[in-house]
Formats: C-alpha cells, sequence, structure tokens
C-alpha cells in the first residue's frame, strides 16, 4: 500500500464534515490492504497514533524540512520500518541518526505526504477522525455491524489487531476477541457533572440512590491474577509489573486466584495524604523510589472465571468486598451508596479535605462499559481557574489548517516586570473562538512567525481552568497546568491584573 494513499484520505477527511462521509472513506482506504501488517499500521496511522507510540521526533525535528518528491513512491511498510529504525537508535550520536534518518525518508515524500507524516509524528493529526470514526470505518469495510468491532476492540484493546481480524474473518474473525486474564482491555472511562446533586439526579436508581467513590490523582492500574502469576497495565495498556513488586505481592495476598480488577495507584505522604502526582509518576516509572505507593482498587472485570463486564454495578460491588480490604497496601476505594444530596455534598467535602481530586458518582446498575466513556459514571471535581496572558500562539494543522489555535499561557512575574511561561493549550476552544483568536493574535504579532510559532504582544487576558499545578523543569516558572482548557477571553481585564505566578505555585500540593 502506498503511503500516498493514507496522506490523501487524511486531507479528504480534514475538509469533511459529515461523520458518515469520513467513515466511508475511512472504509475504502481499508479495504484496499491486501496485507495484514500494512492493515493495522493504516488503521494506527489514520486514527492519529504511530504503533510504537514514541520514536523520539517532535516539531523541532520538522521546522526544516527537505524539498519534497514530485512522484509518490513511499510505502506504509517502508515507511513503518524507518519509523521503528528511528525509535530504536540510542547511545552516543543517536539524535544525529535519527535526523538523518528522518530526513532521508522525508526527502523522498511528497509535500502531501510530507504534511501527514509531521502531523502523525507530533500528534496533531487532528482530521475529526479518529477512534470513534475508525471502529465504524473497520466495520463498514468488513461488513458486520459496529457493535461487534467496538466490543472486540474493548476486549482487545488493540483497533489495528481487530481490524486484521474482521477484514480477514469476518463477524467469525472477532470471536477470539474474549475478556482473557493476562490481556489488558482499555478502561472505562467517566464524563463530568457540575455537582454531586446533578450527578444524584442523573444516575440514581429506581429508590433514588447513586454511589459515589474517592477520585483520586493517582495512576490508572487493571490488576490481573492468574495463580502466582500477577500482571499490571497501565490506562495505555502499557505492561509496568516490573516496576511494582511490592503490588505485585500484596495481589498475591488476596483470596482469589483468578480475576481482573480496576485500580489507582498513588504515592501517599507519611500521614496518607496524597503525595504530588510527579512523585507517583516518578515511582512507577522505576522499581525503587522512597514514595510509599498505595492501590486504591474499585471495580471488578473478573473473578473466578466469570466474566462481570456486563453485570450491574451493584453486583461488582459486591464481589469486590468479598475480594479487597478496606486497608492495607491494597484496598477498596473508600465507597458511599446514598440517595441523599446532602450525603454526597458531604462525601465530596471529605475527598477534597483528605486531598484528593473529587469524587466519581456511579449508576448502580451500569455495566463495566471497557474502552468508553460511559453515562454511568460522572466525575465531579473543583474547577480551578486562572487569568493568564498569551504569549506566543502557533499556526494549526488539520481541521484548524490555517487558524491560530495552540496558545502559550503566561502568568505575571514575581517583579510585576514580565510574564512567566506555564505551558501550552488548544483545548476548549470553539470554531467560533478559532475565528477570533486568529483576527486578534494576526493583529497583536510581535515580529514575523518562527516556524509556526507566531510571538503576540502580551496584551489578551485569557480565563483558562486547571485541574491542578505540578513541579516542572520545562518552563521557567518551574511549575505547569495540569489539564488547562479555554474557558474564555477576558476582554474587560488588562494584563496587569493577570494572575502571578505566586498565586500559581500556591496551588501546589
Amino acid at each position: 500500500m502506498l503511503l500516498a494513499a493514507l496522506a490523501s484520505a487524511s486531507t479528504e477527511l480534514a475538509t469533511t464534515s459529515a461523520r458518515s462521509a469520513k467513515t466511508a472513506r475511512l472504509a475504502e482506504v481499508l479495504a484496499t490492504a491486501t496485507d495484514p501488517a500494512e492493515l493495522r499500521v493504516a488503521v494506527s496511522w489514520l486514527s492519529g497514533a504511530l504503533t510504537q507510540r514514541q520514536i523520539g521526533v517532535g516539531w523541532a525535528s520538522l521546522r526544516s524540512l527537505p524539498p519534497a518528491a514530485g512522484v509518490p513512491s513511499l510505502t506504509v511498510a517502508g515507511t513503518e520500518r524507518v519509523f521503528t529504525e528511528i525509535g530504536g537508535q540510542s547511545g552516543p550520536g543517536s539524535q544525529g541518526r535519527r535526523q538523518q534518518l528522518l530526513a532521508d525518508l522525508l526527502g523522498r515524500a511528497t509535500d502531501e505526504e510530507q504534511q501527514f507524516l509531521g502531523r502523525l509524528l507530533t500528534g496533531d493529526l487532528r482530521q475529526g477522525a479518529l477512534v470513534g470514526v475508525m471502529t465504524d470505518a473497520v466495520a463498514a469495510a468488513a461488513g458486520i455491524p459496529a457493535d461487534q468491532v467496538r466490543r472486540a476492540a474493548m476486549l482487545s484493546g488493540s483497533l489495528p489487531e481487530v481490524a486484521a481480524a474482521a477484514l480477514a474473518g469476518g463477524a467469525a474473525g472477532l470471536a477470539e476477541f474474549q475478556l482473557q486474564v493476562g490481556r489488558p482491555v482499555g478502561p472505562m472511562l467517566a464524563q463530568t457533572a457540575a455537582s454531586t446533586e446533578a450527578a444524584l439526579a442523573a444516575l440514581a436508581d429506581p429508590a433514588g440512590r447513586a454511589a459515589f467513590e474517592w477520585k483520586l490523582d493517582g495512576i490508572r492500574l487493571q490488576v490481573h491474577r492468574d495463580g502466582d502469576r500477577v500482571a499490571l497495565f497501565t490506562r495505555t495498556l502499557d505492561d509496568i509489573t516490573d516496576r511494582l513488586p511490592e503490588v505485585v505481592e500484596a495481589v498475591r495476598q488476596l483470596p482469589a486466584t483468578e480475576f481482573v480488577a480496576d485500580a489507582e495507584a498513588i504515592a501517599l505522604r507519611p500521614d496518607g495524604r496524597p503525595a504530588p502526582f510527579q512523585q507517583t509518576s516518578a515511582r512507577l516509572a522505576s522499581r525503587t523510589g522512597s514514595a510509599v505507593v498505595t492501590t486504591y482498587v474499585f471495580d471488578l472485570l473478573r473473578l473466578a472465571g466469570t466474566d462481570l463486564l456486563d453485570a450491574p454495578a451493584a453486583e461488582r460491588a459486591a464481589a469486590l468486598a468479598e475480594l479487597v480490604p478496606v486497608d492495607g497496601p491494597i484496598r477498596r476505594v473508600p465507597r458511599l451508596v446514598t440517595g441523599s444530596p446532602e450525603q454526597a455534598a458531604e462525601f465530596l467535602a471529605g475527598a477534597l479535605a483528605a486531598g484528593h481530586e473529587g469524587v466519581v458518582a456511579k449508576s448502580l446498575a451500569a455495566p463495566y462499559s471497557a474502552g468508553r466513556r460511559g453515562a454511568g459514571w460522572l466525575k465531579v471535581k473543583p474547577v480551578h481557574t486562572l487569568d493568564l496572558v498569551v504569549l506566543a500562539v502557533e499556526w494549526g494543522s488539520g481541521r484548524r489548517t490555517g487558524k491560530l489555535s495552540n496558545i502559550h499561557l503566561g502568568a505575571r512575574s514575581a517583579d510585576g516586570t514580565g510574564f512567566v511561561m506555564l505551558g501550552k493549550t488548544f483545548k476548549g476552544m470553539t470554531d467560533a473562538m478559532l475565528a477570533w483568536q486568529t483576527a486578534r493574535f494576526t493583529e497583536l504579532a510581535d515580529g514575523p512567525a518562527d516556524g509556526y510559532v507566531v510571538r503576540v504582544r502580551p496584551e489578551q487576558v485569557v480565563e483558562i481552568a486547571f485541574d491542578g499545578v505540578q513541579r516542572s523543569t520545562r518552563y521557567p516558572g518551574g511549575v505547569a497546568l495540569r489539564f488547562a482548557r479555554v474557558l474564555r477571553y477576558r476582554d474587560d481585564k488588562r494584563p496587569d491584573e493577570a494572575d502571578t505566578i505566586e498565586t500559581v505555585r500556591g496551588y501546589l500540593p
């Protein structure tokens, strides 16, 4: 399969608004793949992800592109081999070798292929056709119902693998994808509610009740046990079993010898309060560390040979209570079942007082919707906001081509003479906002663009919502915002009224 086929499809998808048209175009491309290996790569790339996830190439490596080739010659398989070779470079001189391999590849790519590869490598393939649309496209190409593909992808954790099986064997080819101990599945995710009262109203059973659980700021951990064999997987389905030997040992102390559980691993301070998120992240990056890691289990997907995915949440919670204790190195997450808005609000206040993010409200009847943002879970947590100043803005790509998109955020410096950068975001921007800010920041441009980055005069204040602040060596202020997103632009505020770096640091845990 020629790379040009994927690049052309991606270009078309970026200018197509109808989901049905996107699905049909993707299905057309997938149907032309005769090699299962190339099909897997095509599904991954057109879903916006490298099969290797990261290969050490970023924006800096793509600022200067070689002259484009006039005729398409690159294949999907050949390009994939180069990506793997680039990602495998290590040791002295690896950066130079990586850059040379990339330059050689891009020199053989047409202009359209260069643009496609650049967006793919930087995670910026915003063509409005990622995993959800791709799932429908696989189903259309294979001629089978989309819900069967969706469930197989949920159970396998790999849509490319499911696509290969579906196009080769149809519905029968999906039979192999079952919940298996040792093979991770995509985690169920939560939607958002404005308050515990709103969550209770949305999820209440006939008796008016819902469950509420603490929302922890840790690392999602999927726990698999089959006899003495224990496997631990992250939210992205990476195997980190060897990094948490103490968790493995704690799992082996539980009474059941075969199960799959959903949990959160978090580093705690000696007083039991959560440590800064970086300590959890650093602890899970290696086998050793000073931070105490505690595993909180909150759901059970399989127990003693029985698949619980489709069982009501109340039934899964009852089975979990029999398996996992309320305290210890592995424990159940604090939980309340109530129909009282007052009790739910008090439970949220208790979670916040203990240093945690908030709560997750859960329907007592909902199944476990693996790999999906199910309506049966609603997260409730306070929203922090800051008034910051836009320091620069980046030209968008894909659907945002021609628009100034990603904004660089700054807080006022300690001495009031300038601004300190905290990070970037393009989250929360509507089409109307993109159009407005393109015009606004064109007016504020402070000199010619540096590649795709446009420096602007620090005059525009923007209100940013965020989930927390963490220490960071990446930015000059030593801190960065977590999950920053744009709420609105504040034309009613002057730059000298923006929040200071001291205010930002006050949110550090």
